[in-house]
Order: C-alpha cells, then sequence, then structure tokens
C-alpha cells in the first residue's frame, strides 16, 4: 500500500496518476477535498481509499505492516501563510510524526521540502545536506523556514543514528508547474496565470525588475514540469537502497519572459508582454535568481533528461490548458 498525503493536491495527484500508470498500489490519498474543486484533480483514478487528514494516524496504526511507502507531499504551500503555529503543526510536527511511523513499521518515506529553504539564494542552491551547510540557509517565509526545519532535523536524527525508515528521500522541488494546480488560485503558476489572458488575445503581466543586472522579464526561475518530479520520485521508489536530501529541478534557470513567450508560441502566436510594478511589500524580498545544483541527483545515478522549458509548456498548453479537460 502506497500512501500520498496532499494527494489531490497539485505534486501529489500527479504522483498518484504517476504511480497508477506505473501499475503501482494500492493508493491511498489522505487529502481535505473541501467544497471546492480539488476533487477533479482524482478523479481518473482508482483509489483504495481517500483518508481525512484528522482520521490518518488512526488509518495507519489500523495499517500498520501494510503500509510500504509513505510519500509526503501535504503541507501548507503558501509562501504567503502568516499562522506559523498552524504551519509548524501540519509542515513539520506532522511530518515528524509520519518519519517515526515509518522507522517504527518499516516504510519508505518520500517527502516534499522545497527550494523555498534557500531563502535569497545568498548561500547558493547546492543540496549540501551536512548540518553546517544547512545552517547557512535562511528562508523568507514561514513555509520555507518550516521545510527547512524538518531537513535540519532529519539530517540531525540520522547524523545520531536514531531510528529511520528504510529509505527516506526529501525534495527541494524548485518552480513546479503541470496540471491539476487550477485549486491554488494565486499560488498557480505563472504559466497557470499568463494562459487565458494569451488565448484572450491580451498581454501576459510580469513584474518589472527593480535590479539593475536584470532587464523587465529577465528574472530568472528553474522551471520543472510536474512529470519530471514525479518521474524522479518513481525512480527513487525504483531505488530503495538510496536515500537522502536532493534538489529536484532541471539545472537550467530560464527568465519569466522565455516562460511566458513559450506559453503565447504553444498558442500559435506571437508573444505580448506587459511590464507593471513589483508590490513594494515584496520587493525587497524578491528572488532574481534560482537555479538547482543538479550534482548529487545525477551522482546518485539519476540519468533522465529533464523537460525544456519550450517543449514543457506546449505540453502543458496544448494537452491540458488549451482542452475541455485540463486535469490529469
Amino acid at each position: 500500500m502506497f500512501v500520498v498525503t496532499g494527494g489531490a493536491g497539485f505534486i501529489g495527484s500527479n504522483m498518484v496518476a504517476a504511480l497508477e500508470e506505473r501499475g503501482i498500489g494500492p493508493v491511498v490519498v489522505c487529502d481535505r477535498l473541501r467544497s471546492g474543486v480539488k476533487w477533479h484533480n482524482l478523479a481518473k483514478r482508482e483509489l483504495a481509499d481517500i483518508v481525512h487528514p484528522d482520521d490518518l494516524a488512526t488509518f495507519l496504526e489500523d495499517n500498520r505492516g501494510a503500509v510500504d511507502a509513505i510519500i509526503h507531499m501535504g503541507a501548507i504551500s503558501a509562501t504567503t501563510a502568516v499562522d506559523a503555529d498552524l504551519v509548524v503543526d501540519t509542515n513539520f510536527r506532522l511530518s515528524l510524526h509520519l518519519w517515526r511511523y515509518c522507522a517504527a513499521h518499516g516504510a519508505r518515506f518520500i517527502y516534499a521540502s522545497s527550494a523555498a529553504t534557500y531563502g535569497d539564494g545568498s548561500a547558493g542552491f547546492d543540496d549540501d545536506p551536512s548540518p553546517e551547510a544547512l545552517a547557512r540557509l535562511r528562508p523568507l517565509n514561514a513555509y520555507g523556514w518550516s521545510k527547512h526545519l524538518f531537513d535540519r532535523r532529519v539530517i540531525r536524527m540520522v547524523a545520531d543514528g536514531e531510528a529511520s525508515p528504510p529509505q527516506w528521500v526529501g525534495l527541494k522541488f524548485f518552480n513546479v508547474y503541470g496540471p491539476n494546480e487550477y485549486h491554488k488560485g494565486n499560488q498557480m503558476s505563472v504559466a497557470a496565470q499568463i494562459f487565458p489572458r494569451a488565448r484572450a488575445g491580451e498581454s501576459a503581466v510580469l513584474f518589472k525588475s527593480h535590479h539593475p543586472d536584470y532587464a523587465d522579464g529577465g528574472q530568472l526561475r528553474d522551471f520543472i514540469w510536474v512529470g519530471d518530479c514525479t518521474d524522479v520520485m518513481a525512480w527513487f521508489l525504483d531505488k530503495p537502497e538510496i536515500s537522502g536530501l536532493f534538489n529536484c529541478g532541471t539545472g537550467q534557470a530560464r527568465s519569466f519572459a522565455d516562460m511566458a513567450a513559450a506559453v503565447f508560441r504553444a498558442l500559435g502566436a506571437e508573444p505580448r508582454i506587459e511590464y507593471v510594478p513589483t508590490p513594494e511589500d515584496i520587493r525587497d524580498r524578491y528572488q532574481y535568481f534560482t537555479q538547482a545544483g543538479m550534482a548529487r541527483l545525477r551522482a546518485a545515478g539519476y540519468d533522465r533528461p529533464f523537460t525544456s522549458l519550450e517543449d514543457g509548456m506546449a505540453r502543458y498548453v496544448q494537452g491540458y490548458l488549451n482542452t475541455a479537460d485540463p486535469n490529469r
């Protein structure tokens, strides 16, 4: 049995689809569906069960010995979240409980960390897992800090020889885009937010640069297709002997202007971009560059190519966004 927390969310539901496509299961989703359209992310899947997060502890106790792996994608992922107590309970304490369950019952544990742990990037974007390297990172928001807090706790527990799952993998996801993110509102990828304007023949709206080294739209991010993220996780499931903390990006930063242009060209249109000032409340903390160091994942043996920005946007726009059924 494979339990996917946050399994109705963006990356989680794509992982549920990837497990089904690979014939891996049975799959149990733990998530809150609420009253919105989030359930659409699971509408095509065959599931063994859907468990509310409040019932997860009981479910796991009732299924001791039956859980092969917990794929922990559930989190408060909004970088704007301000209730730090709730963020810590959800992103740190629950993760720690699941870690200890997997260690006690021999289940593997794959969890979502985040590139937000790198803060402004002044300490670089290399996934050095040493306690000393992690101590140098300064996340900029409660979400990034909570993920970093758990990464540091994991590394310390492993270093101190505490009980660990038979396999554990933390993945620092960079700027992920792809189907099933539509419930996220203004936390959707910029590509998903640009698409309806591009389809309507309107201009994409991007932030101006307020940094002398970057042109308007020249701010750089490591954009990664969600299918590449699920491929990485599935690869680790095939490699139970490999554990560790790894970046999950492409290793190639691209500009927001490049990304916007790729959306337009996937629609067969010429790019149209309008630039507006970056809001003052985030201007001082705005990141101008992120790029995952991918040497550790490659050294671990992952040799598949990552999807280019142009190919990923074409796949997203033509295969999902511009169709009657945009969900995977």
